[in-house]
């Protein structure tokens, strides 16, 4: 039987898509991904052996465009959709899992036109737009935010290297793959304070902004561990006792997941307000600061007075393991009783 996993764009769904396909393969089940040329996709699975194959069609984002761009957007998602057919014969596909993401359109699209079992799963607290419009055909709809709520799928090395954080001696920013820029502004403005405190600081700041950042705290003669981006980014995150970060789905769980309690500060553009709600969800255990309220002085005070001790034995509680396990029982559940019909 061969899956096919759909959906990318940006880290946060193909996060997911990568933890789902490692799950599956564990079971023996076969794996294509469909995904998009534009946005991460190729950059994460091109030359990845976790699939038996790739396809990155020549998809693109449709919400933020308008009129006649619009609707040959729309025509282009039809155009690649009648396009998949090739695929899906080749491999003969007996189900699609989506992530969501502009370039799950083509494949998600053409699985409900032709009556094939679709799966969605949806990160955020706020639903996409792609995976709000195919929510009522898909057999199952995963989420940790909306009932019936599933556990969130979490790469297991953040939760093997958990611990209880019981004092902050180290402080993380978290700009993620692309860099945001705030969260390094951020950084560079409360890095002689934490340095005179005697706080260690962690910097991921993207790899196009590396060399900028490195030069800016070599001026002002500050220690940081910066680093661009790393694929073995769990190791930092272990050593550090709280995260100044945004709130994007993969990254909040990761976080949590490794119980290390995170000053989350949303994008303010964020579709939906989504990275706002996803932070939400955490509330009890981290602390939300919109990114206007966001100077040094507010987030250097709550450095100073987090209890990251209770905030960290709170999160080691939430999360639990197996989220990807439960999923991946639940769909293979739902195929075995679709061959019974």
């Amino acid at each position: 039987m061969t899956i096919a996993i759909t959906g990318g764009g940006t880290g946060g769904h193909l996060t997911i898509a990568k933890i789902l396909a490692y799950e599956l393969k564990k079971r023996g089940l076969k794996t294509i991904f469909i995904g998009s040329t534009n946005g991460q996709d190729m950059l994460w699975f091109e030359n990845s052996v976790l699939f038996d194959e790739k396809y990155f069609l020549k998809s693109s984002g449709v919400v933020n465009k308008k009129g006649i761009s619009r609707i040959l957007s729309l025509f282009k998602i039809l155009a690649l959709s009648f396009g998949c057919r090739k695929i899906f014969a080749k491999h003969d596909v007996k189900a699609v899992i989506s992530v969501g993401g502009y370039s799950s359109a083509p494949a998600a699209f053409w699985a409900v036109a032709n009556k094939i079992p679709l799966f969605i799963h949806e990160q955020n607290a706020e639903i996409g737009k792609i995976n709000a419009l195919l929510k009522r055909f898909a057999k199952r709809f995963y989420s940790s935010y909306f009932e019936p709520k599933f556990d969130y799928p979490i790469d297991e090395i953040f939760l093997k290297t958990a611990r209880i954080r019981r004092e902050v001696k180290t402080v993380m920013f978290l700009g993620g793959s692309q860099g945001a820029n705030f969260i390094n502004e951020l950084a560079v403005k409360l890095a002689p304070h934490l340095a005179e405190f005697g706080y260690k600081i962690i910097h991921q700041c993207g790899e196009a902004n590396e060399a900028k950042m490195r030069e800016i705290y070599k001026k002002e003669s500050i220690n940081v561990e910066l680093i661009g981006f790393s694929k073995m980014l769990h190791k930092f995150v272990e050593s550090a006792d709280l995260c100044i970060s945004r709130s994007g789905a993969s990254t909040l769980w990761e976080l949590a997941a490794n119980a290390v309690p995170a000053v989350f500060i949303p994008f303010p553009y964020a579709a939906g307000d989504h990275q706002y709600y996803n932070a939400k969800f955490l509330e009890q255990f981290c602390k939300i600061v919109r990114q206007s309220d966001a100077d040094e002085e507010r987030i250097f005070s709550i450095i100073q007075n987090f209890d990251v001790k209770a905030a960290s034995i709170g999160l080691k509680k939430l999360i639990k393991p197996d989220g990807a396990k439960k999923i991946v029982d639940d769909i293979i559940e739902n195929l075995k009783n679709e061959d019974k019909k």
